[in-house]
């Protein structure tokens, strides 16, 4: 692999992560119902991404499908959820979807649930009880409770997305925002935005969603799996930060303590994973060199 084109990759990463963690700042400051919001957001990054590849290749598989569906119920439930709740539970709730591709990757992917797996699950659904604590009233349970389905609809994502991996993948996510553009947009007229919603809507069509795809879908080409796990995790981080800052939204202590949890739990358990990979990697290569065909 080219250092440059590893360099390149890692700093599209980090810009990927990065301008995801916008998401809950943009999305509150946008006055409009939440499937109008996710559907607009999905239309023009679409556009954005169809300009990008020109040529779409859709097989209309199970996979390619499947996919699109889990992306378009992911969009809108993240959106929905920062309608609901505080930016910091919609985004390390939604955290939790590795752990729902460890559980189903056994059923669809015929792939071994590991002791690391298991320990991992246990940790995370304690770090989820401490959301739901934080959070007495109706509105923030609802919010919650949306959140965690997008962290189960992108982890099913994830899967879809693994099925396609000697396919082009990128086109289930131009479908699922297509998907997402016809259920949404219809929302938009009941309550148009104001100059400054139409603005953040732009961003989070372009800047959040279109953009950040675009580059993720090129640095997975020269980045391991490890920093392909680690680097992102910079969004659960900046995007309660920017929300605080600027909004003033800041959770409360139990919601943070199951953040910290999540995030920690979900990164060594990738961390365990990847390195139990690269070995198993490494001891077949040998295995190899030592019976040549």
């Amino acid at each position: 692999m080219c250092k440059n084109q590893r360099t390149r990759a890692l700093f599209y990463l980090a810009l990927t992560a990065v301008l995801w963690s916008l998401g809950g700042l943009l999305i509150k400051s946008v006055n409009a119902h939440p499937l109008a919001i996710a559907g607009t957001r999905s239309a023009i990054a679409a556009v954005v991404i169809l300009l990008y590849i020109r040529k779409p290749r859709f097989t209309w598989s199970f996979a390619q499908i499947a996919a699109a569906i889990a992306y378009a119920g992911t969009v809108i439930l993240f959106v929905a959820a920062n309608k609901f709740t505080t930016a910091a539970n919609a985004i390390l709730i939604q955290y939790t979807a590795p752990i729902y591709v460890a559980l189903f990757s056994a059923w669809l992917l015929k792939e071994k649930v590991k002791a690391v797996d298991w320990a991992a699950i246990a940790v995370v659904l304690g770090g989820m009880v401490l959301f739901f604590l934080d959070s007495l009233d109706t509105k923030g349970v609802l919010g919650n409770l949306f959140a965690a389905l997008s962290g189960l609809t992108f982890g099913m994502f994830a899967i879809f997305m693994r099925m396609q991996k000697d396919a082009s993948p990128i086109e289930s996510v131009i479908l699922g925002n297509l998907i997402t553009a016809l259920i949404g947009i219809p929302f938009l007229f009941q309550s148009l935005p104001d100059g400054q919603g139409w603005l953040c809507l732009g961003l989070l069509g372009i800047v959040q969603l279109g953009i950040p795809y675009i580059l993720y879908s090129e640095a997975i080409k020269h980045a391991t799996a490890l920093e392909a796990t680690l680097i992102p995790v910079i969004e659960p981080i900046l995007n309660p930060v920017w929300v605080a800052l600027l909004l003033g939204e800041v959770p409360g202590f139990r919601s943070l303590m199951g953040g910290v949890i999540v995030v920690v739990a979900v990164t060594l358990r990738c961390v365990v994973v990847s390195i139990q990979t690269q070995k198993q990697e490494q001891r077949a290569e040998v295995r190899e060199s030592m019976n040549p065909s």
